[in-house]
C-alpha cells in the first residue's frame, strides 16, 4: 500500500493553515500534519483534520447540468457554452452581474472580475467579502490607507496585551486562537467583549459581556478614560497621526463617560476602565476582530474606531501591536485583492480613475466596462426584489446566496425574478437548484493556484487528483467561456502560473511574487513590490499608507442599531459560527466527522429567561422576527446575556438568515446580521 503526501493550504477559513493531502489510488483519503508551516506547525483544528472527506463526496457535480421544463437534464459543455454564450450577448451590460468566490483561487477570482469587466462590459462584480469584511476595507483603508490586517499571526503570541472584541477566535479561527494562549502563557492580559461567555471568552483575564451593537460606545468610552489619566502615546499621536483633536471632541463628551457608557454596554464601569488601562500600559497590544465588529449597519463606524483605539495608544508598525480584522473564508482577502469588488481592479486600483481604466484596458487589450462602481451582492438583490427587469442575468461561481444572506425569503424572491442565472459549483447548493446552467467545478484538492490568508500570506495550493468525472477546473472554464464569447487572447492560458504572472504584472502590491517564490511553506506577505523584495509582515512600520504618510483619527458618535428590541420583539437576536460546521455547510455537511458532532443549529438562550418562559434545553421553539420565522432546538445556558439569544448560520433546516434584517451600513453596504430584534416562544403555546 503506498500512499503519497502533497503539501497544500486549508479551504476553510482565513487562517492558512497548511497540511498534507494523503493520496492512495489516485484519490484524496485523508489528511497528515505538515509540520514546515509556520502559521500553524502542524497543528489543525477539526475542519482542517476532516478537510479531505467532503472531496470525493457521491453528490459531487460531474457533468453540466441544463434545466428543461423545470429539470436538470445533462449536457456537454459544448451544449452549455453555447447556451450561456448566447444567453449572455442578448443582455446589455448593465442588465448582468458577476459574483465571485472566497473559496476558489486569486487566479480564478482575478479571471472572473477580467470576465465581467472585459467580456461582459458590466462593472456589477462582487463577493461575499460584502457580507463579512467590506466595513473592514473600507474602514481601515480610509484610516490607514490600507483595508487589511496590520499584523501575522505570529505576531500575536508576542504582545503584552490582546484585546478580542467580536470574534470567538477559538472555534472561528482556532490555530489564530493558539496564538493568544501563547501570548496569555508569556503573560499578556486577555481581554475578551463578547455577549457570550464562548470558549475564547473562558480564556479572559478580563471578561466584558456587552450588549451587540454598542461597539463604539465602548471603545469611546475606553478611549475617554485614557485620556482622562493621560495615558494616551503622545509621541505616536504627535509623529505619526492627525485629527487627534477631532477624535478628543467626541470622545471626551459626558455621553461616553464610564458610567454612561456602563448602561449602554451593560457592563461595570470599572471593568471598562480596567480593559483601557491595560491596553494603554502595555508594552505592545493586540487588537484582534472578526465579523462581530463588521456585520452591523455602523461596520465601518466599528471598524474605524478599533483604528482609532490602537493608534491613540500607539499600538500599530510594531511586533505584538497592530488591528488585526480576521478573515472568514480561506480567500476573502485575496478575492479583494485580485479586485472582485464593484469599485476596484485587483489591488484595490479605483475603477473611477481613468489612468487606471486606461491601464486595464492596455493590458487587457480591450475595452472594458465604463469607469464606474457597480451594484454590491446586497446591492443586485435589492434591485431583483424591489425593481425586477433591471437586473436580468447573473454568474455566481463558489457562493451560495440562498444561506448566506440576509432574509432569505427576500433573496428567493430576487433570484427568482433573474431571466437567466449561470452557477459554477461543485455541489448542487440551495443556489444552484434556482439556476438555468449549472456548471461542475472543482475544490482546492484539484487545481494548483494560490489564496491569500488573512495575514496577507499568498500561498500555493497543489493538485492532489483529478476532478470527478467532466468536472473541469474554474479557471479552465472562465477561459473556455471566454473563448466562446470571442475573447480568445484575453483568456489564452495554460495553467495557473500564466494567470498568476498576469496577476503580478497589474497588482502592484503583488507584483515581485511569481511560483517560484512562493512555491515554499512560507508563502510571501504583500505587499511585495519587487522580485528582491521580502514581503511585508507587518504594516505601517515607518509611516501609513495614506497619501501623507499619517493616520487619521475618525471621531465617531454611538448609533443603535437598525432595529432594537420591543414589546413585540423583545430579544436581541445574533448570529455566528461554531467550530464543527462552515459557512453555508456546502463542505463540512459533507464530512460525516463534522456532521456527528453538530448535525443541526440551535438557538442559545440565557438560563433565567427560558425558565422565566417555561423554555426547556432541547425543546423545538419558535422563532419569529418581521422577516420570517424558524422552528429550532433551544440551548438553555448561562452563557449568554440575558436579553440577547445566538444562533449559528450554517443550518438550511434551522437557517437563522430567514430572520436577520437586510438593512445596510451606508459605505461598506455590508449587512446588520449581528443584531436586529426577535421573539422566541414555546410551539405548543403559539397562536
Amino acid at each position: 500500500m503506498e500512499f503519497t503526501y502533497v503539501p497544500t493550504t486549508c479551504p476553510y477559513c482565513g487562517t492558512g493553515c497548511g497540511l498534507n493531502l494523503v493520496v492512495k489510488d489516485k484519490k484524496v483519503v485523508g489528511v497528515a500534519p505538515w509540520h514546515r508551516n509556520p502559521v500553524n506547525e502542524g497543528k489543525l483544528c477539526p475542519k482542517g483534520n476532516y478537510a479531505y472527506e467532503f472531496i470525493n463526496s457521491p453528490d459531487r457535480l460531474t457533468t453540466p447540468l441544463i434545466k428543461k421544463d423545470g429539470k436538470f437534464v445533462e449536457a456537454s459543455w459544448d451544449e452549455a457554452y453555447k447556451l450561456i454564450a448566447s444567453k449572455f450577448k442578448s443582455y446589455k451590460p448593465e442588465e448582468m452581474a458577476c459574483l465571485s468566490s472566497a473559496r476558489v483561487s486569486n487566479e480564478e477570482n482575478y479571471l472572473m472580475q477580467k470576465f465581467a469587466r472585459a467580456v461582459l462590459k458590466t462593472p456589477h462584480i462582487d463577493h461575499c467579502a460584502r457580507l463579512c469584511h467590506s466595513s473592514t476595507v473600507a474602514g481601515l483603508a480610509a484610516v490607514f490607507g490600507s483595508g487589511a490586517m496590520t499584523n501575522s499571526i505570529i505576531d500575536i503570541g508576542e504582545s503584552k496585551c490582546v484585546f478580542v472584541i467580536g470574534s470567538n477566535t477559538l472555534e472561528q479561527h482556532p490555530l489564530i486562537g493558539r496564538r493568544i494562549m501563547v501570548a496569555k502563557k508569556n503573560g499578556a492580559k486577555v481581554i475578551v467583549a463578547d455577549p457570550r461567555l464562548t470558549p475564547t471568552a473562558k480564556l479572559a483575564d478580563l471578561y466584558l459581556p456587552f450588549y451587540s451593537g454598542t461597539d463604539v460606545a465602548l471603545m469611546n468610552g475606553m478611549m475617554q478614560h485614557i485620556i482622562k489619566n493621560g495615558l494616551e502615546n503622545k509621541e505616536f499621536i504627535a509623529k505619526r497621526t492627525k485629527d487627534f483633536e477631532k477624535l478628543k471632541e467626541v470622545v471626551m463628551k459626558d455621553t461616553y463617560s464610564l458610567d454612561n457608557v456602563a448602561k449602554i454596554c451593560g457592563i461595570p464601569a470599572k471593568d471598562i476602565a480596567t480593559a483601557a488601562e491595560w491596553i494603554a500600559k502595555a508594552e505592545s497590544s493586540n487588537l484582534l476582530y472578526s465579523m462581530g465588529i463588521t456585520q452591523h449597519t455602523v461596520g465601518v463606524d466599528n471598524v474605524k474606531s478599533t483604528a482609532n483605539l490602537q493608534m491613540l495608544t500607539g499600538h500599530l508598525g510594531k511586533r505584538g501591536g497592530g488591528v488585526c480584522a480576521l478573515r472568514g473564508q480561506n480567500n476573502v482577502q485575496g478575492a479583494c485583492d485580485m479586485g472582485c469588488l464593484p469599485n476596484v481592479y485587483s489591488g484595490y486600483q479605483s475603477v473611477l480613475n481613468a489612468d487606471l481604466h486606461k491601464k486595464m484596458e492596455t493590458a487587457w487589450s480591450c475595452n472594458i466596462a465604463e469607469g464606474k462602481a457597480g451594484y454590491t451582492v446586497t446591492e443586485m438583490i435589492n434591485v431583483l426584489a424591489d425593481t425586477p427587469g433591471k437586473l436580468k442575468c447573473m454568474y455566481i461561481m463558489g457562493e451560495n446566496p440562498m444561506i448566506s444572506d440576509p432574509d432569505l425569503h427576500h433573496v428567493e424572491k430576487g433570484l427568482r425574478t433573474l431571466e437567466f442565472l449561470v452557477v459554477q459549483d461543485i455541489f448542487l447548493t440551495e443556489t444552484a437548484a434556482l439556476a438555468d446552467v449549472v456548471l461542475p467545478a472543482t475544490c482546492f484538492a484539484e487545481k494548483n493556484g494560490t489564496q491569500t490568508s488573512t495575514e496577507r500570506r499568498v500561498q500555493m495550493w497543489r493538485k492532489a487528483q483529478d476532478p470527478p468525472g467532466q468536472a473541469k477546473v474554474d479557471w479552465q472554464i472562465i477561459c473556455e467561456l471566454g473563448k466562446v464569447m470571442g475573447f480568445e487572447k484575453q483568456f489564452d492560458f495554460k495553467s495557473s502560473e500564466e494567470i498568476f504572472n498576469e496577476i503580478a504584472k497589474v497588482t502592484p502590491s503583488y507584483a515581485g511574487m511569481n511560483y517560484a517564490r512562493l512555491d515554499k511553506p512560507e508563502g510571501l506577505h504583500w505587499p511585495c513590490p519587487t522580485v528582491e523584495h521580502p514581503g511585508t509582515p507587518i504594516l505601517h512600520k515607518e509611516k501609513f499608507g495614506t497619501p501623507d504618510g499619517l493616520g487619521i483619527f475618525t471621531p465617531i458618535e454611538y448609533k443603535a442599531q437598525a432595529e432594537s428590541p420591543d414589546k413585540e420583539y423583545p430579544l436581541l437576536l445574533t448570529t455566528g459560527r461554531c467550530i464543527w460546521q462552515w459557512h453555508t455547510g456546502s463542505m463540512t455537511r459533507r464530512s460525516p466527522d463534522l456532521e456527528r458532532e453538530e448535525s443541526t443549529g440551535w438557538i442559545e438562550i440565557n438560563a433565567d429567561e427560558a425558565k422565566e418562559m417555561g423554555i426547556r434545553d432541547k425543546e423545538m421553539i419558535r422563532a419569529v422576527t418581521r422577516r420570517g420565522e424558524v422552528q429550532v432546538p433551544a440551548r438553555v445556558t448561562p452563557r449568554i446575556k440575558r436579553g440577547v439569544v445566538f444562533m449559528p448560520f450554517h443550518f438550511v433546516e434551522c437557517a437563522a438568515n430567514v430572520l436577520t434584517i437586510n438593512a445596510l451600513d451606508p459605505v461598506a453596504k455590508i449587512p446588520e446580521f449581528k443584531a436586529c430584534a426577535v421573539r422566541v416562544e414555546k410551539i405548543a403555546e403559539a397562536k
